[in-house]
Order: C-alpha cells, then structure tokens, then sequence
C-alpha cells in the first residue's frame, strides 16, 4: 500500500527509459529531470549506457539499491522485472505504466495479479498498471502532459482513468485551479483510488493537508472503505467532489418489487455519495467547475448580487441560480439609491446590479463595498466583467483581485473573455485566483455546492429490537418470500407498527377472524407479488356475508395460497423499503405511496446505517413533503412515526443482513400513527 517510498523516494529508476521523449519511458524520464528531482535517478535499457544525459543500465540486476521503479516496457517482460527490484534491490514502490494487463484479457490479469503478489510479499506499494503515473511536490511520475505546478493549497486529484485524469487537469489549470497532488491508479492491481483516499485522510494535518480533493472513478470496488474515508475527511473540514463513471445500465432489470424495479448500482452510488457528503458531478467541465468553487470561500447564506456590465450573462446566471434555490434578493432603499447616484445613467442596482458596458473600475469598488457593507441582504457576490477588446481591463481586476481579498462575502469572478482579454485573464489568474469562464456553469456548480447535505454529527441511536426473535425467524426459513405470519413477527420484533391482521384459509376461518378484526376490512389475496395487478385487494368489506364472497373469489386467482384481512385505515398512503446492492449493503427507500411511487417515482434513498438526521431529511426533501404536512385543510402525516418506521427497518436490516428486498407498501400514516398495512420480505444467504 501507499508507502514514504512512493511519495518521497530518495532514488528512481526508469526501467525502459530512452532518449526517445514520444515514448512513455522516455517522456517520463524528461519529465522527472525538468522537475529537478533531488535524489538519484537511474535508467534501465539494454541498448544504451546513457539517456538523456543519466546512466543507463542494461538490466535491472546491474542498477544500485533502488526506492522506486518506475516501469515502461512490455507488459510480458514487467514481472521479471518486478521480481528482481523487489527481492534484490530493495524496491519498495512501483508504478507500472505499461498496458496489456487485466484491461485487456484473462491472461494480462492473471500477469497482473502475479506481479501484485510480489509486491505485496515485500510490502512494497504498486500503483498501475496501465496509468499515466504519479505527480508529487518530489517528482514529476508522469509520461504526460500537461504538468502543473503543485501547491498544497492546490487540490489532491486521484483518477482510474490515466487519459480522463489528463483531459480534467487540460479543464482545470486554464481556469486557474492549482493542484497539490495527482494520483493516476490504472488497473489498480493493488491500489485504488479508495486506498488513495483512505491514505489521504489516515495522514490528514490540519492546516498543511489539502481541503479538497477531486475524484474520477470508474469503478467503486470498496464502497465501505469510500464512505468511511470521504466522510471523515469531509468532517475534518474537507470537501470532496466526483465523477463516477458508467451510470447507465443496458437493457432492464427484472423486479419482483417496487424496491427492485428503483434499485440500480448507480442509485447506490448516489446514495453513497450522499451519506458521505461527495459531490457527484458528471463532465470534467462541472467537475473544473465545482473545484473552482471549493477553492474559495462558500457562503454563509443563500441569497447572491449579480454584478455585470451585460445583460444577458446575468440573465442566464439568475434563472440558473434560482432554480437550484439561490436567491437574487432585490436591493432597495436609501442606500442603494446612493450607489445608483455613483454610476452612469442608465444603470441599476434592483439585482443583477447592471453598471452598463461603460462601467469602470472605480464604479466596480463602488458596488463590491456597498455589498460587503451597506446590503445585509446579500451573502455573496458574482461578478461577470468581459471586454469588448476595445481597452484593456487591467485595473477592473486589480480591483476584482482586491476586493476578493480585503471583504467578508466571497465574490465569484466570471471573466468570459479568454481571447479579447486573455491576457489580462491570465494575470489576474497569476495572482492566485480562479476564472468561471461560463455563468450558467458557475451557477450550476454553485448550487450543486451548497445543495449537498454535508455529514455532520449524525446520531446513531441504538433501537429497541428483538435480535433474538429476528435471527430465529431468519434461520428457521429457506431462501425466498417469507410466509406472512412470519412477516408479522419480523416487524414487531423490529418495533415497526403493523396493522392488525389474520390469514384465513376456509370459509369458516373467514367468518371468525373477520367478526374478530371488526369492520370494514381489507381483504388481500396471498401469493401474487403484485395483488392489485391480478385484482387480488378488496376495500371497504363492510359484512360477513360479503367478506365470504370476497374470500372465494380471491381464492379463485392463480397462485393463491390464503386470504390476509385486515381492519380498514384511514390515512395517506406511504411507501418504505429496502434492497441489498452487492458491496455497498443495503439501501432503505421512502416516499408516498400510490401514484407518486407508481408514475412519479418521488422516492429517496440511502444507505445502511441510518440515522436520525439521515431519516428525517429523507422525508422533507421529498417532491411531495408539503402533502406529507398537510395542504388544502387534509391532515397530515406524524412525520416522526414516518423517521421511526425508517430507524427501525434500518435497524432490522443490520440484524437480518440475508434480507435482499423489503417492501412496506403501503405504509398508512396520518395525525397520529404510521402503520404498515402490507410487507414482503425476501432473505437470500
């Protein structure tokens, strides 16, 4: 795993390092040497004595003891390669840039896993194969281009993908992003991007580690590890943002629920990125964007001024804004009567603060003190400030660049100008500042950044539940559908409050268990997976006699096995859920029920453990929370039963983790209670 070897060598060999800077060996070799690494440096090529003005050895045997074996030859030939370094020359890091391993057949893994057990007997470190490399303040790793320069303030980049992580950086270091650290895994034959992660946070110091971090991920192999690390480094002051690629799944899955048909892989992922606080972005110029977003202060409040001398950016930017619920507060009164006086005819202060194309940089100060002093209205500022080509703008950003230092609001700069006045766009990124070349992309970005719920202290309350009576009901049953009494009894062992309910299975047994429920009932059909579709639910049975006729012509229906009834509840219709997706465990889901989870699909998911907070925000960030409070004189939902019934099946899923799908639909909620009135349970060990 990671290692002071990899990060800090004392020496580096090239293996296949030459004079030919088009080939990897050679571009790598070229590029440690323009980055001046301290240490020694060392070449392998049997056909030469020296490149690029360093020796060259002809076999990795002749080489002195080295710490880092960066390697670009023939995959067929990297093994014997590895073997020698490690076991004779006390290599105890490695980044294989070759290709030709487990991307590309059975073989190449098996190549691949072979080379990793050499390493891993050692304990040596391996990043790759098939990547671009490693950059750290040490060493330039790379065999690309281009190459920042590394800041700690900059931002710590770890990517699967060696071409994707060279085409985020080409979106990134125009906009003036300075990065700290680049890890590019490849194949991650023994390190991923999750242990990079993990490293990063297990070696965490305040003030000195970077606060944010930029992930490109194309497969979450170790989801737990992911959540534990991103989450506690989010908690420690940190902000992560991600790409996951491959979110699309072809064809369709089979569902024998309403869980299963929501359940996919990516719903995990973004259910994951949730819990931890990351946030999912999906193009390399939304992630360059959102980065740039981090690297300055957020602000404390929602509300924003726009500052422009044209109209239409601003435009754009305020719809943007304000459909991801940032405000554009308009600005009035004495005051802003007394910056209008300050600028040309023409101009506006309502918000978007509008100072004309003719806007100086005298009029600019003007605007940014008032919205740092005189508008308590407003928490943050984005200008926008191009150039007709006409004059330079030199002193608009020196004034920009000013500001942004001296005030307590974070001011946005979005300078879309990059060729009328890329110069002085350059400049003013010389000094240390980002660029949002595009308004719509800032905004978007923005309210991205501030829309995404941060893991706090979360507090994980123990739950009252019967461990005991869960595990013998789950031992005690075969895999599949548990029968409903045993249903029954899962539920009340987890504490989830259920409607009172009997399953008949004869016309006598009908007559006594529904004079004992009391009417009206609910009679439903045992078997189907999906009752209603094959007409096997009856409402409002209101008699004996009525509740007989209904039971025979259930049991009419193919597959039926019994009659479940159950006294009628009033109240709004609710769904919960769960479902076990692979690694990442289980996922509960919440939301109305009936139409909104039939068409609507206004559902939300999260993952395994959860907590108060967790539950609670499920439920109110729903599309339909205001039915859930209550509209037009309906009553509404115990919002807190509803957070309970979600407490507890977590709960119930961590004591039973063979439950692979869980349906509680519907759950009956109103004033008082949340109940749930019919449930599946499948266990799969």
């Amino acid at each position: 795993m990671i290692n002071n070897y990899l990060l800090n060598p004392r020496s580096i060999v090239i293996v296949g390092g030459s004079e030919d800077i088009t080939k990897p060996g050679g571009k790598v070799l070229k590029n440690i040497l323009d980055g001046e690494f301290k240490g020694d440096i060392y070449a392998v090529n049997p056909k030469a004595d020296e490149v690029q003005g360093i020796r060259c050895y002809r076999s990795p045997a002749d080489i002195p003891d080295t710490d880092l074996a960066i390697i670009a030859i023939a995959a067929k030939y990297c093994r014997d390669t590895v073997d020698i370094l490690a076991r004779q020359k006390s290599t105890r890091a490695f980044i294989i840039l070759s290709a030709g391993f487990a991307e590309e057949n059975a073989e190449g893994a098996k190549l691949e896993h072979g080379i990793a057990e050499i390493i891993d007997s050692v304990g040596g470190c391996l990043i790759g194969p098939n990547c671009i490399g490693v950059l750290t303040p040490v060493y330039n790793g790379v065999f690309t281009t281009p190459i920042p320069v590394l800041n700690p303030s900059g931002v710590d980049f770890i990517s699967g993908s060696g071409a994707t992580a060279v085409f985020i950086m080409e979106s990134a270091i125009p906009n003036g992003i300075p990065f700290s650290s680049v890890f590019s895994v490849g194949n991650s034959a023994q390190v991923g991007v999750e242990d990079v992660l993990k490293y990063m946070d297990e070696t965490y110091e305040q003030g000195k580690s970077s606060k944010v971090k930029l992930l490109y991920i194309e497969s979450i192999n170790k989801p737990e590890m992911l959540l534990r690390h991103a989450s506690s480094l989010i908690r420690k002051g940190c902000k992560i943002a991600a790409i996951k690629a491959g979110s699309s799944e072809a064809g369709s899955r089979a569902a024998s629920s309403h869980t299963g048909a929501m359940s996919s892989p990516d719903v995990a992922v973004d259910a994951l990125f949730r819990k931890a606080g990351i946030i999912r972005c999906h193009g390399r110029h939304e992630l360059a964007a959102v980065a740039a977003v981090l690297m300055n202060p957020l602000p404390q409040g929602r509300k924003m001024a726009i500052v422009t001398h044209a109209g239409g950016p601003a435009v754009m930017m305020t719809d943007a804004m304000s459909k991801g619920g940032i405000e554009i507060p308009q600005i009035k009164g004495d005051k802003a009567q007394a910056l209008l006086d300050k600028l040309f005819p023409g101009s506006s202060v309502a918000n978007p603060i509008d100072f004309l194309a003719t806007g100086n940089a005298e009029q600019l100060a003007y605007i940014l003190d008032a919205c740092e002093a005189d508008f308590d209205e407003i928490d943050a500022i984005a200008v926008i400030f191009g150039s007709p080509g006409l004059f330079p703008v030199d002193d608009v950003y020196n004034v920009l660049n000013d500001k942004m230092r001296s005030g307590k609001k974070p001011v946005y700069p979005i300078l879309p100008s990059l060729i009328t006045a890329g110069r002085e766009v350059n400049d003013f990124i010389a000094k240390g500042n980002v660029n949002f070349p595009d308004e719509v992309v800032f905004a978007s970005a923005l309210v991205k950044v501030m829309n995404t719920r941060y893991p706090g202290d979360d507090i994980f309350d123990k739950q009252e539940i019967n461990n005991e009576v869960i595990r013998k009901i789950i031992d005690d049953n075969d895999n599949g559908y548990l029968k409903p009494d045993d249903v029954q009894k899962l539920l009340d062992a987890a504490g989830i409050a259920r409607v009172e309910e009997e399953i008949t299975y004869s016309e006598e047994e009908t007559l006594q268990k529904a004079d004992k429920l009391g009417f009206p009932l609910v009679m439903k059909a045992v078997g189907p997976v999906h009752k209603s579709d094959v007409g096997g639910v009856v409402l409002n049975v209101d008699n004996t006699r009525k509740a007989v006729s209904e039971y025979k012509k259930l049991m009419k229906i193919e597959s039926v096995e019994a009659v479940l009834m159950q006294p009628m509840v009033r109240g709004l219709e609710l769904f919960a859920g769960a479902i076990k997706e692979g690694d990442f465990g289980h996922l509960v889901m919440a939301g109305l029920g009936g139409i909104f989870i039939e068409i609507m699909k206004d559902v939300n998911i999260s993952l395994v453990p959860l907590s108060k907070n967790e539950a609670e925000n499920m439920i109110n960030t729903l599309k339909g929370y205001d039915i859930l409070k209550g509209v037009r004189g309906q009553q509404g939902v115990n919002i807190k039963a509803f957070a309970d019934v979600l407490i507890h099946l977590s709960a119930l899923l961590e004591a039973a983790p063979e439950i692979v799908e869980m349906d509680l639909n519907p759950l009956i909620g109103n004033a008082e209670t949340v109940v749930a009135v019919d449930a599946r349970i499948k266990i799969e060990r």
